[in-house]
């Protein structure tokens, strides 16, 4: 049992923490997304974002020219109770201290932020439905 814990930890800190720059990030149950669903029509387009549950604050979304991103809402920084927002279709913010991060790939935009958005792992398993799992 302690190897097996052991194990499951190292691996979840060579899939968070590989780059200085992420965060530990949450796990995440394996979701699916029926894309069918008027709640996600806006990811039908490239571009089109969607907040959606799953992990401990919720995901956003993304269509990257039909290849889908996902991104948990927690704020990198954890003293942060608040869940990140999307604006202007193109960041994601955290409201607690004005970081702000890329909705293409998580990554830092301005100084207030020093670690990247967790991202988790999205797959296309039929027409129109997505899981998102860990990386």
């Amino acid at each position: 049992m302690k190897k097996n814990l052991l194990l499951f930890s190292f691996i979840l800190f060579l899939n968070c923490e590989s780059d200085g720059n992420s965060q530990f990030c949450d796990i995440i149950g394996n979701q699916t997304i029926n894309l069918a669903n008027p709640e996600f029509n806006n990811l039908l387009v490239p571009a089109g974002w969607n907040y959606a549950n799953g992990g401990t604050k919720g995901t956003v979304l993304y269509n990257f020219n039909n290849s889908f991103r996902a991104f948990s809402r927690e704020c990198p920084n954890l003293d942060c109770n608040n869940k990140m927002i999307v604006q202007n279709d193109t960041r994601l913010v955290c409201p607690c201290d004005d970081a702000e991060y890329s909705i293409l790939d998580g990554s830092p935009l301005n100084s207030e932020a020093s670690k990247s958005v967790c991202e988790f792992r999205v797959v296309e398993v039929g027409s129109g439905t997505l899981n998102i799992i860990n990386f």
